[in-house]
């Protein structure tokens, strides 16, 4: 079939599994990632920049000073290289990222990245292949280069959602995504509103009621109070109604100061290099038109990979690059693509007799075993191991229950489908 030039956007933990796997072929494959910073390891490098870095374009990581893994590290490596055993299981955010450096160094990733160069486009060729246009940040050099393949691999944690709150205009207080945020220190003493109880608003909730706001109230629409004990200063409360001078009016019909608004509304999924000839569409967080939330179904040797959420998110990257590389030898035939978007459509249709909303599309928590299950079935690829669904359940449901707490926890796998708590 002849080498094959695959071209990787991105050096986060998905581009790296995807660069892995083609450095791995030689034969098969040759491999460029493109990176637009001067790191490997996306979102997990720190920066205390915001807004904008110093080319111009948008700061991509979302990381904060103070993070730690909200997964045990048990269920954060990758199949072939797991984090190292140490006494604790939930780490801090540099450990992860180091973990990626030597990742990224053990399977000779490295060399392959292109640093600073920034992905202005990709387009589709006539007679298939792509075209792809970067800019190389340093030397301001636009290339254009052709590719047989792509694999989108830039995250989805650097556009943030901000919901239009009724009557936000008026709001005379501040207002900050949880995206901007870095320490606590601007939240002292203040009477701060945090918009979403997921992972980011429940750990930031308690970072800036313990960093010293006056009063912090937690806004959110889970159907039932969060059980974890929160800080006295902290309260919960249903939706914002509508947001006034100095204060929220929540749908329960109480209020409360606020001088600092906080969102942690999560994020937009976001591909602005891809050109409008590439058909993929974005509605209501719900990218299509994509088989097995994968392949594109119009153009399959386009793969936007790591857009399933609430997952163990390295293995699913390693899962997703081996079935699509698979695709692209011929070891693995593709449905025809009536079929891939009537195999689209049924999951949909599964999803909203769940009482899933169109935003929830690529949401796997309680799903992702199945998920795991048939793209290595499709693929004829080894499972992961069932251990790996339990225990990040067993965590998410931890995270829960006991916010304060649950890091403490650790875990010890014996194997592929048992794991023990073992403190």
């Amino acid at each position: 079939m002849g080498v094959k030039r695959v071209a990787v956007i991105g050096a986060g933990a998905a581009g790296l599994s995807a660069a892995r796997h083609l450095v791995a072929d030689p034969a098969r494959f040759s491999c460029t990632v493109f990176e637009q910073t001067g790191a490997v390891g996306g979102t997990w490098v720190y920066t205390d920049q915001v807004g904008t870095d110093e080319f111009g374009l948008p700061v991509h990581s979302s990381m904060y000073k103070s993070l730690r893994t909200n997964l045990p590290k048990e269920v954060m490596g990758f199949p072939d290289f797991p984090i190292p055993e140490q006494e604790r299981s939930y780490l801090p955010a540099k450990d992860i990222l180091q973990f990626l450096n030597d990742y990224a160094d053990h399977f000779h990733v490295r060399e392959r990245v292109r640093f600073y160069h920034h992905v202005k486009s990709v387009t589709p060729k006539d007679g298939g292949g792509w075209t792809i246009v970067t800019l190389d940040l340093r030397s301001k050099q636009l290339q254009s280069e052709e590719f047989d393949a792509v694999m989108v691999c830039n995250g989805h944690y650097h556009k943030p959602f901000m919901p239009a709150l009724p009557g936000v205009d008026t709001f005379q207080g501040q207002s900050l995504h949880s995206h901007d945020y870095r320490t606590p220190e601007a939240f002292q003493g203040r009477n701060v509103v945090v918009i979403g109880a997921g992972p980011s608003g429940m750990d930031l909730c308690l970072e800036v009621a313990r960093g010293g706001a006056a009063s912090v109230v937690l806004s959110h629409h889970w159907p039932e109070p969060i059980k974890t004990q929160f800080p006295d200063n902290v309260r919960q409360a249903p939706d914002v109604a509508r947001m006034s001078e100095r204060e929220a009016h929540f749908t329960d019909g109480t209020s409360a100061p606020c001088d600092m608004l906080f969102y942690c509304t999560g994020y937009l999924y976001s591909f602005p290099f891809l050109s409008e000839e590439c058909r993929v569409r974005v509605v209501d967080n719900h990218v299509q038109p994509l088989y097995k939330h994968l392949v594109h179904i119009d153009y399959p040797t386009l793969a936007l990979v790591g857009l399933p959420f609430y997952v163990c998110a390295n293995s699913l990257f390693d899962l997703q690059a081996r079935f699509f590389l698979r695709t692209l030898t011929g070891e693995v035939t593709l449905p025809s693509r009536q079929d891939m978007l009537a195999d689209t459509e049924r999951e949909m249709e599964a999803r909203r007799a769940r009482g899933m909303k169109r935003r929830q599309a690529h949401m796997m928590g309680p799903m992702q075993g199945d998920y795991y299950s048939e793209l290595a079935a499709l693929g004829n690829l080894e499972p992961l191991p069932a251990v790996l669904t339990r225990l990040h359940n067993e965590s998410s449901k931890r995270f829960l229950e006991d916010l304060v707490n649950y890091r403490e926890d650790v875990y010890k796998i014996l194997d592929n489908d048992n794991y023990i708590k073992a403190n």
